[in-house]
């Protein structure tokens, strides 16, 4: 694939994330912030918050074991957390997924936590593919820019 082929297919990889609803604009801020001194700064970030989210989840499930004496206000705060984190890569799926959960965790209600969780777990596993497919895009298009 030469160089025009790879910076369309980018770029095509690029709007397809925010087109299917997968990011929002705070994806946009962070790749403002990367730079020539930084050019891997938005894949650092989101690199980050992956390993950070393993261990939200792991947490989330833990708490979410103990049923019937569930911690609802825990589980919140994980989940708070968790969206919060997401929100700073601009996971748009991943932080609705995370406002349904707070939902029922404020109702009250573990069968609507559980459900839920799922989906944000594969909301977010489906991002990472994306993301991980994106960025490796990126890569070889900056490849083939220096060749």
């Amino acid at each position: 694939m030469d160089r025009k082929q790879l910076q369309h297919q980018v770029a095509s990889t690029r709007r397809s994330l925010f087109d299917q609803g997968y990011l929002d604009d705070q994806f946009i801020q962070l790749e403002h912030l990367q730079d020539e001194a930084n050019p891997n700064f938005v894949e650092e970030v989101v690199r980050l918050f992956y390993s950070d989210s393993v261990r939200l989840i792991q947490n989330i499930e833990q708490a979410m074991i103990n049923k019937p004496n569930i911690d609802f206000g825990k589980l919140d705060d994980y989940m708070h957390q968790f969206k919060g984190s997401s929100s700073s890569i601009g996971a748009k799926k991943v932080m609705k997924e995370c406002s349904k959960f707070r939902e029922y965790c404020y109702a009250g209600n573990i069968e609507g936590c559980i459900k839920t969780f799922q989906l944000l777990k594969q909301e977010h596993a489906t991002l990472r593919r994306k993301l991980e497919t994106y960025f490796q895009l990126v890569k070889q298009a900056g490849l083939a820019e220096s060749a």
